[in-house]
């Protein structure tokens, strides 16, 4: 099993449900799987790629990073999510560390391929504006990818500051979306709204993989401004999860919710969620649990989540969701009991292969089966 054949087997069994909405938009899991099928063809016969090559794709949110991402996965290469908000000189050291063949961008990044191309100069430059011309593709998804095989490199400061990216297989990602399907209780019914970039780590597994891998929808909302924008396209759609930072939680307790407003469901990642949010936001949004979570890249990346029903601690990053184990630990890998405070430490099948190219820092940060996060915390007694 991985990531590609997911996808196109929830894909086969609903063609003509809504998979992606984008502005007035909506794109089915047939036209997904169809998209995704021929820029598969495309990496393959025609930009020469190959099982385990890395693709890298350097977009703002849209339709084409859906269709691209699909197509990377389908191939049977790996994904390589750039930072869109990078400057050229920061992509070029990503496409050297990484050894991307392929760079999957669009027009408007025009003026930094000329310094990118000099630092990299085998590095094919693809642009998604290509894509509604490219021809319907049979090619199946790539079924020789395995589990343990790699499916996505997330460049991340890491543990030490250094730019170095995570290795994720098939298998760490397929295991942190089936634990946060079990957690959120997704069901093909859900639709999520989108607000965070689909390179961070946190959106494209909850926000991006998750809901295309249990047949939901993806709302991809296509501006951010006014906040008013945001609060129309969940009406308008019907949004359910709602997974963002937890600003954006202050602005929507703060703006209040119109009446049928359809979420069930929050999730604050990417940040701590003060307290006073927690508690704002439970008052002005009563009946919408919203959930603190704690994760990294290097873990797929969710770790904790607050329970959906029960007691949520302000404060508290919350319980490990399901295969996921996680002690306090001090400098010489001991556990530590509850209330002492020491690193936070991960164990299961979420957790990385490795940094790219880095096996020291990788020897670091992965000892004795336990990913060393260089987060501090303690365990409440409870």
């Amino acid at each position: 099993m991985n990531l590609a054949i997911a996808f196109a087997r929830a894909a086969q069994a609903q063609s003509a449900a809504p998979a992606l909405f984008w502005g007035e938009s909506v794109f089915t899991y047939g036209h997904l799987s169809d998209r995704g099928s021929a820029m598969a063809q495309e990496l393959v016969q025609r930009l020469g790629v190959r099982d385990g090559d890395r693709v890298a794709i350097w977009l703002k949110n849209c339709p084409e990073f859906a269709f691209s991402a699909i197509g990377v996965l389908w191939s049977g290469a790996v994904l390589v999510p750039i930072n869109n908000f990078l400057k050229a000189d920061e992509v070029s050291h990503i496409l050297r560390d990484a050894g991307i063949e392929v760079l999957i961008t669009d027009e408007s990044t025009r003026e930094s391929w000329a310094r990118i191309q000099t630092h990299c100069p085998d590095v094919k430059v693809w642009t998604v504006e290509s894509l509604a011309a490219l021809p319907s593709s049979a090619v199946p998804p790539a079924s020789r990818r395995r589990r343990e095989d790699l499916a996505v490199i997330i460049y991340t400061s890491g543990t030490t500051g250094k730019s170095k990216g995570a290795m994720l297989t098939h298998g760490n990602l397929l295991s942190n979306i089936e634990s946060c399907r079990q957690v959120l209780m997704a069901v093909d019914s859900d639709r999520f709204i989108v607000l965070l970039p689909l390179f961070h780590s946190f959106m494209l597994t909850v926000g991006f993989l998750l809901p295309l891998l249990v047949g939901g929808s993806i709302v991809l909302v296509r501006s951010l401004h006014p906040a008013k924008n945001i609060f129309q396209e969940i009406m308008l759609r019907g949004g359910t999860i709602l997974p963002a930072i937890p600003q954006f939680f202050r602005t929507l307790a703060s703006a209040g919710v119109p009446p049928g407003f359809p979420v069930r469901l929050c999730v604050s990642g990417a940040a701590p969620l003060p307290g006073e949010i927690l508690r704002e936001f439970a008052a002005k949004v009563p009946g919408v649990p919203l959930l603190e979570g704690y994760g990294l890249s290097e873990a797929s990346p969710v770790v904790t989540l607050n329970p959906v029903r029960g007691p949520r601690k302000p404060g508290s990053i919350g319980v490990p969701i399901p295969d996921v184990e996680v002690n306090v630990q001090d400098d010489h890998g001991n556990a530590l009991d509850p209330g002492v405070t020491g690193e936070i430490c991960v164990r299961g099948p979420n957790v990385m292969r490795g940094y790219w190219n880095q096996p020291e820092e990788t020897a670091r940060t992965l000892v004795k089966g336990w990913l060393r996060t260089g987060d501090v915390g303690h365990r409440d007694v409870d």
